[in-house]
């Protein structure tokens, strides 16, 4: 089966493993949270409720370019995809999976070009717009938002009070509603045990880390999310200046641990485990997907301390999700057991590193 051929007709922008700072860097993301006026939160209203502001929503965008950047969004009711679809949206970042494992039913995503705008329709809030970069491009992305946002506020009318700000479901998104937040990998900081000593701090500063696929999840393959816990009281700009200093400090904080992993007898080492790592991935015929996204950290650092030279940085930013079960399934076109996903997953991944190295 020709994986590359479908992946490549699946990947959002995010992915393309580029942008200031990549090699830590993997992504950007910008959420506003909004409420429409006159209506109770997604909580505490019924399905039918919740198709009316569905309705609301798609009548806004329907035959209107929101951004020249994000062009038209196309609305995609959840009821009309199947648990699979739900998931590779999970796996692709575009919806969480919170609002995955809702139900279908008054729920639906709106998409942009290259999925650098996905709107959630009957999250926690009426409206989640979020947009995803790659790299550092925290203020790019916000600039996006900002332009989604005044496009839906000419359309709608919002939930706002003139102390508090915007309205929002949960009390720590009352003011601006913005959660900023960029994607980490931070193998230096891990193999030179200084992660939880680095990243415990931040809570400090106003600001949380979670998993690869936000909160309540794991961090796996080095992979960390970073994003601002406060949002009342402060402005936009400060939110996004405040997590664009922190992370650059860590990106100093990692760049250093790399140079320190490769400096004398620690070279050699760091060669051989890189060298392995890309060894099995090459060759391997079942594969986990833990244990793939740990050879895969293992693989990016070799490429970004140019260990290894025949491979695309881009290779890393597409593995992480397309080795992941939801879109496993997508491809093959139906529910897999586990042990079959785990054949499947080595396939794609020495079909893929192939293809890079030619």
């Amino acid at each position: 089966m020709d994986f590359v051929k479908q992946i490549r007709s699946s990947l959002s922008r995010w992915m393309e493993g580029s942008g200031p700072y990549f090699d830590v860097v993997i992504s950007s993301r910008v959420r506003l949270a909004r409420n429409l006026a006159d209506y109770p939160f997604p909580s505490r209203i019924s399905s039918e409720t919740m198709e009316e502001i569905v309705d609301k929503v798609e009548a806004a965008v329907k035959g209107a370019s929101v951004d020249p950047r994000v062009g038209a969004l196309e609305v995609i009711r959840l009821n009309r995809l199947s648990p699979v679809e739900r998931q590779v949206m999970v796996e692709k970042h575009l919806i969480s999976p919170q609002f995955a494992g809702a139900g279908g039913v008054g729920r639906a995503v709106a998409l942009g070009n290259e999925e650098v705008v996905s709107v959630m329709i009957n999250e926690e809030d009426h409206l989640r717009i979020q947009v995803f970069l790659p790299g550092m491009q925290l203020h790019e992305a916000w600039n996006i938002a900002d332009a989604v946002d005044d496009f839906f506020e000419q359309k709608l009318v919002y939930a706002f009070d003139e102390v508090l700000g915007y309205l929002t479901c949960c009390p720590t998104n009352v003011g601006t509603g913005l959660r900023a937040s960029v994607m980490l990998h931070l193998p230096g900081l891990a193999l030179t045990g200084q992660t939880e000593e680095v990243l415990g701090v931040l809570s400090r500063v106003g600001l949380a880390v979670r998993g690869l696929f936000g909160e309540g999840t794991q961090s796996l393959g080095n992979i960390f999310q970073v994003s601002n816990q406060i949002t009342l009281g402060r402005t936009e700009k400060e939110i996004i200046s405040n997590l664009s200093s922190v992370t650059k400090k860590l990106i100093e904080q990692e760049r250093s641990a790399r140079e320190a992993l490769i400096q004398g007898e620690g070279k050699l080492k760091l060669e051989d485990r890189v060298f392995r790592s890309y060894g099995i991935l090459s060759n391997a015929r079942t594969m986990s997907s833990k244990e793939a996204l740990s050879l895969l950290s293992d693989l990016k650092l070799g490429i970004d301390l140019k260990i290894i030279k025949d491979i695309e940085p881009r290779i890393f930013n597409e593995l992480i999700v397309l080795i992941q079960p939801g879109f496993i399934q997508h491809i093959i076109g139906r529910e897999l057991e586990a042990e079959e996903r785990d054949r499947i997953r080595a396939d794609i991944i020495r079909e893929v590193m192939a293809r890079k190295e030619q």
